[in-house]
């Protein structure tokens, strides 16, 4: 590609998408983002789409009910980015993108291809717990597609996303840190890898010119965000300058959980328990498949979880 590559995002007002359109604008790309009629009267969600027009981003009209308008987005980029969510009882949005790549395909033009993913590797999710198994299974039927239909790929494992994770010290159902009691998962010596939502921006941003990420996944473990709950935790303590009570949760216990709930915290748990017990994160080595993002870009100056955690004092 002759310069900076020309990027879609498609889901660009989501969670992580949002961050993409503001990552991609800030390295230089000529960045257009699918402005889809299914927004309907979601003020928030116009606002905002305004605001990256603003700051120079490019909304282009599609809609997946319009096959021809996604082919016609795609001709104008070299790199299309995925972030529709698929979580919980989202994770139809997941299949969604095999139209996506028939558009990609019909096109011809696309240099990168990148599917929303942005959390655990599902190629090493085959034995994920009921139901959010489906999760998984579904990202690999995409990456299936992709790579059966020749689209040049980057595949972006991004762990745990800080505000789900670390703010709240791990604790299921509250998005801030507890100050007097919390919950550990086993012995809570499992690492776990926090990421700051914007750095999973940059670092995605930063790998779709990149050769050494093509037909890869990235990996974001950037060392000092490889942390165990229990040194999550104590970094808390230390700011606020007290102990908190800690009531372990054992592994049996925690798998009983489920049984009681709906759909969506069935997931949850599901994936809680491979992370904190089973610590599916880091449980493994990169192989030639792979390539750790910090180690790719040393330039990037990630947050650390001590930083990112001031903000809650």
């Amino acid at each position: 590609m002759g310069g900076k590559s020309k990027v879609l995002v498609v889901g660009g007002t989501g969670y992580i998408g949002r961050r993409i359109v503001k990552a991609s604008l800030a390295e230089g790309h000529p960045t257009f983002v699918l402005q889809r009629k299914e927004i309907g009267l979601d003020i928030e969600k116009v606002q905002m789409l305004l605001g990256f027009k603003m700051e120079g981003a490019h909304l282009v009209e599609g809609s997946f009910s319009d096959f021809q308008s996604l082919v016609d987005a795609v001709k104008l980029v070299d790199v299309v980015i995925c972030t529709m969510s698929g979580v919980h009882f989202r994770s139809h949005n997941i299949l969604m993108q095999l139209k996506l790549i028939e558009a990609i395909k019909q096109a011809g033009n696309v240099m990168r291809f990148l599917p929303s993913e942005f959390g655990m590797d599902p190629a090493r999710m085959g034995d994920a717990l009921e139901p959010g198994n489906v999760t998984f299974e579904e990202k690999m039927r995409v990456r299936k597609a992709i790579e059966e239909s020749n689209i040049p790929f980057t595949y972006v494992s991004a762990n745990c996303f800080a505000g789900y994770f670390a703010g709240n010290l791990s604790q299921m159902g509250n998005l801030f840190p507890p100050r007097d009691k919390l919950y550990i998962y086993g012995d809570g010596n499992s690492k776990v890898i926090f990421m700051d939502e914007d750095d999973v921006a940059t670092y995605t941003i930063k790998s779709i010119d990149d050769p050494r990420t093509l037909n890869k996944t990235v990996y974001l473990q950037p060392p000092d965000n490889i942390l165990s709950q229990r040194q999550l935790v104590e970094k808390w303590e230390e700011m606020i300058g007290k102990k908190l009570e800690k009531v372990t949760i054992s592994e049996q216990d925690f798998l009983n959980s489920m049984k009681d709930l709906d759909y969506a915290e069935q997931v949850g748990v599901g994936h809680f328990y491979h992370i904190f017990y089973e610590g599916c994160l880091t449980n493994f080595e990169i192989g030639e498949e792979g390539e750790e993002a910090s180690k790719l870009y040393p330039e990037v100056k990630y947050t650390r979880m001590d930083e990112y955690l001031k903000m809650y004092l």
